[in-house]
């Protein structure tokens, strides 16, 4: 068994950031990385998504991005660019290695079990994201179904769904952006359990901060985080206003139950679009009668694009969750226990964010194990 300073575990941007600053700090620390490459989770995004259509890639320290191709898909971009940190700074990053379990270990060090073997630590970062871990709702009748079913995690392109109807499910990004892509190619229907909401205006300081000041105040508490993005809406740009104005995106409120060849709202619930309905085709090519008074929306595939869950079932012997549901967290630190650090979890799950809570979780890591200043 090996025994090190730090763990990190997962080579995405918080796990970058963070190696970075415990190189500077002169710690004796490991990345380990379940992923087959370098990239974290953008190199499982979807070809079309370019990096010009992404949400903002922060620069990780100490190397700028540079100028790049922003009609480039961005999984290939940020790709290259963490691989190119990774040698530039000589980071000891190990994959594909798959943590499964941290524990109390002997001497007041963590236990890190790993598909390569185990390691001792003094002190963990935990830089796992989410994108290993899809949302999926559960509705009645969900099994029936015949058609195909998805999360956003297993989408390709629009070409694979041309000629049948898709229902699009979630109020987030990565919805609007699907359903604006898909629509290119085939009919489709928009389903949201809230009403999705849009933003007028740039995406200025003030409105980032308070997006991060609200999962903050979750995680504080021990409630599960949710998203920093999901805080701040939507923006309303050219291609969505064109998109509200072909029909694309007219909502509707969620469906009740799945049968085996589309959605149903029952009687009492017309399924009516409540943020307005322009009458746009698109959105309701699939709509037909349903028996008893509703209604019914014929599906050849449903897309959930619901979102994803934090990384951290590998910390569960720790026994870090609150009665809330989530890991109480102050300024990166687990609260219950100070040797684990949580970067891009909650307000820190942003490429900015990352960075900011990286140098924090170094800073009071430093302190803990008391190691001497970086020259």
């Amino acid at each position: 068994m090996a025994e090190i300073d730090v763990v990190v575990i997962g080579a995405g941007q918080a796990g970058l950031s963070s190696a970075y600053f415990l190189s500077r700090a002169g710690l004796d620390f490991v990345v380990l990385d379940r992923s087959p490459r370098p990239g974290g989770a953008w190199q499982f995004r979807w070809p079309s998504l370019t990096l010009g259509a992404a949400h903002r890639v922060h620069d990780l320290p100490g190397l700028p991005m540079g100028v790049v191709d922003t009609t480039r898909p961005s999984s290939e971009v940020v790709s290259e660019y963490f691989a190119a940190y990774e040698r530039t700074f000589d980071l000891p990053v190990r994959r594909p290695v798959e943590v499964r379990s941290v524990r109390e270990g002997e001497g007041g060090r963590l236990l890190v079990r790993t598909s390569a073997g185990d390691w001792s630590a003094r002190a963990l970062v935990n830089a796992t994201g989410t994108w290993d871990r899809p949302f999926w709702p559960r509705y009645p009748g969900q099994e029936t179904f015949l058609g195909r079913q998805l999360h956003t995690a297993d989408y390709v392109s629009r070409e694979e769904f041309a000629g049948r109807h898709v229902v699009v499910v979630g109020a987030g990004a990565s919805a609007v952006q699907l359903l604006m892509e898909i629509a290119e190619v085939t009919t489709t229907t928009w389903v949201t359990r809230r009403p999705p909401v849009f933003r007028e205006g740039p995406f200025d300081e003030e409105t980032a901060r308070a997006a991060v000041a609200r999962v903050d105040a979750r995680v504080r508490a021990g409630l599960p985080p949710g998203s920093v993005v999901g805080a701040t809406g939507y923006p309303l740009t050219p291609q969505v206003r064109a998109a509200m104005e072909a029909g694309v995106l007219n909502r509707l409120p969620m469906f009740d139950r799945i049968v085996p060849d589309g959605v149903v709202w029952d009687a009492g619930d017309d399924g009516g679009d409540d943020v307005g309905d322009d009458g746009g085709d698109t959105a309701f090519a699939g709509d037909v009668a349903a028996s008893g008074g509703g209604r019914f929306v014929r599906a050849d595939v449903i897309l959930w694009a619901t979102g994803f869950r934090p990384v951290v079932n590998h910390l569960a012997p720790l026994r870090l969750r609150e009665p809330g549901g989530g890991i109480r967290v102050e300024d990166t630190r687990a609260v219950l226990d100070p040797r684990v650090h949580l970067v891009g979890y909650g307000p820190s799950a942003s490429t900015i964010g990352a960075n900011r809570a990286g140098r924090a979780a170094v800073r009071h890591i430093r302190r803990l194990l008391a190691a001497p200043a970086a020259a």
